[in-house]
């Protein structure tokens, strides 16, 4: 069963809490001011056409700022960056109710911000929206982002959040940046490959382009979501566990 905590409001003056808001903030900010920014340069680069070398461009550079990110938050706010991650884990038990909705507020207006700004140093450069490519509905497209984003917080669980997981240390977020980029490769040309409803937010919100917004939050949030239930409720090892001999010799 799901593990979901609500929490106290008196967590949001915590001064862990508070530090944790602040850099979901900051993290976000720098996350979507390179990927975002890789976007527009790519764009601009290819004359405003679509190409593979553009795709790629953009899927490298989500992936490494996605695991420095990642990777520089993890012992701050656990380096979510995307309210997808923070729902998945807060369906796992891992994160307060609470705490979520103080780390959504945060990873938007860390998204907005660096929207904004792009923006503005750019010369009015119009930020890329995420919308449904010609030829993709809006069913397709949710499903899209479903397992795009359900693949993401597999990769999250399986390599940062479980206590059993076989990675090492700092390997995780860069695992995480790496499935980022090959989703992007993925469903790039079809939905955006958001898996994050900041991500989508914050170019939307500096375009005042809402065109197919509401499938970069229903799709990622169910995404995020079916991932924490199925990895906590199938694929957790109880503590209680004793490993057999096999467990510890892998294959």
């Amino acid at each position: 069963m799901a593990k979901i905590a609500l929490g106290n409001h008196s967590e949001a003056a915590q001064p862990d809490c508070v530090r944790a808001v602040l850099a979901e903030v900051v993290l976000t900010f720098l996350f979507v001011f390179a990927g975002v920014g890789s976007a527009m340069a790519a764009g601009k680069m290819s004359g405003g056409g679509d190409t593979i070398m553009a795709l790629t461009a953009i899927a490298m550079a989500h992936t490494l700022v996605v695991a420095v990110m990642i990777a520089a938050g993890l012992h701050i706010s656990g380096g979510h960056l995307n309210p997808a991650v923070t729902l998945g884990l807060a369906v796992g038990g891992h994160i307060t109710l609470i705490r979520s909705i103080l780390y959504i507020f945060a990873q938007m207006v860390g998204s907005a911000f660096a929207c904004l700004l792009l923006k503005y140093l750019t010369g009015g450069l119009e930020t890329p929206v995420h919308t449904l490519a010609s030829g993709t509905d809006a069913f397709q497209g949710i499903l899209m982002e479903i397992v795009l984003t359900f693949s993401l917080l597999f990769t999250v669980y399986a390599t940062i959040v479980d206590p059993k997981k076989r990675v090492t240390g700092g390997l995780g977020p860069v695992l995480v940046g790496l499935v980022v980029g090959a989703n992007i490769l993925a469903g790039g040309p079809f939905s955006g490959a958001s898996m994050n409803p900041a991500r989508s937010f914050g170019p939307a919100l500096a375009a005042w382009n809402w065109t197919d917004h509401w499938v970069y939050w229903v799709g990622p949030l169910i995404g995020g979501s079916l991932a924490g239930f199925v990895y906590e409720n199938v694929f957790t090892v109880p503590s209680s566990h004793a490993p057999l001999p096999r467990d510890d010799e892998g294959f």
